[in-house]
């Protein structure tokens, strides 16, 4: 019998790719703007409509605040799983962006104990919105071309840090009110229109690595590190994600093709859980190095 992927609503996949799919979950989340809780279903079909009135809701200088998934939301959708004789592996959020790993670690112990005779696992995927969704995509690929649920379990605890991601924002306060810049750095950068880039490091950590003037150059940026960092790019499947921002997205899509050869983009929207934290106008761009080293935690580029 097969085993189950689960995830949760921060690996940002469309709908399409996720209908596509068999035997994996996504565990929804809420977020909340004036008091108003709104759940992050990744099936539903009229998510996109929904997520660009919500950035709309930002730029017009709403504050959203999102809610993790605890112990008991975990169970409650793993538990099914594992009463129909199914094994479960758990792909879970960055625990250096969240809490989430620490209640699905919580909910795996007690399910073991409610279910002895199954598999149930959580991984730690020290990765973020279609950077987690990208490793899903190759566990999803590896476990269906035959592999155990060991097998599974081993190749993403081997692989996982090579998913890097670099991603550049619009608006440094988004970041400012994260803990990511200071003030100081927000103020000063959005007048002088310094765009960051930023990558996730070895912990599963945002870290500004590059300072650019101007979009296009942030926009540039990413391509670069692309060129730079991907092992064999014409033979990858690489994702991007973007804030409500298609036509940056697309470019750099466009470039990647053209440039590298990328043979296959999947292209999806960052949702409200990522974006409440990123922003309006964000991009990012994910894909797989040699062997994780992209992601060291080098000191900071000023450019």
């Amino acid at each position: 019998m097969s085993f189950w992927i689960v995830t949760d609503a921060c690996c940002d996949l469309p709908v399409d790719y996720i209908k596509h799919q068999h035997d994996l979950h996504i565990v929804p989340m809420s977020y909340q703007i004036d008091g108003k809780v709104s759940e992050i279903d990744l099936t539903d079909d009229t998510l996109a409509g929904r997520v660009h009135e919500f950035y709309d809701q930002l730029i017009d200088g709403k504050v959203a605040t999102t809610f993790q998934v605890n112990q008991a939301e975990w169970m409650s959708h793993v538990s099914p799983l594992l009463a129909q004789g199914y094994d479960v592996l758990m792909l879970v959020f960055s625990s250096s962006l969240s809490g989430m790993y620490m209640t699905s670690k919580a909910a795996e112990k007690e399910l073991r104990e409610m279910f002895p005779q199954r598999k149930v696992v959580s991984v730690d995927t020290r990765c973020a919105s279609m950077g987690e969704g990208l490793l899903v995509h190759y566990a999803l690929q590896y476990r269906d071309a035959g592999h155990s649920f060991e097998e599974t379990l081993q190749w993403v605890n081997e692989n996982a840090q090579r998913v890097i991601h670099w991603f550049t924002v619009t608006d440094l306060h988004f970041l400012h009110r994260g803990g990511r810049l200071s003030a100081t750095s927000a103020t000063l950068g959005s007048i002088l229109k310094i765009k960051p880039v930023l990558n996730v490091d070895p912990k599963g950590r945002l870290i500004p690595r590059v300072k650019v003037q101007g979009r296009k150059h942030s926009l540039k940026e990413l391509f670069e590190k692309v060129e730079q960092d991907a092992l064999h790019p014409e033979q990858q499947t690489m994702f991007i994600s973007h804030g409500d921002s298609e036509k940056d997205a697309l470019w750099l899509a466009d470039k990647l093709k053209e440039k590298l050869h990328v043979p296959e983009i999947l292209m999806s929207q960052i949702g409200p859980i990522v974006g409440s934290h990123a922003g309006p106008g964000t991009v990012a761009v994910f894909f797989l190095d040699r062997d994780g080293s992209a992601r060291l935690d080098a000191p900071q580029i000023t450019k």
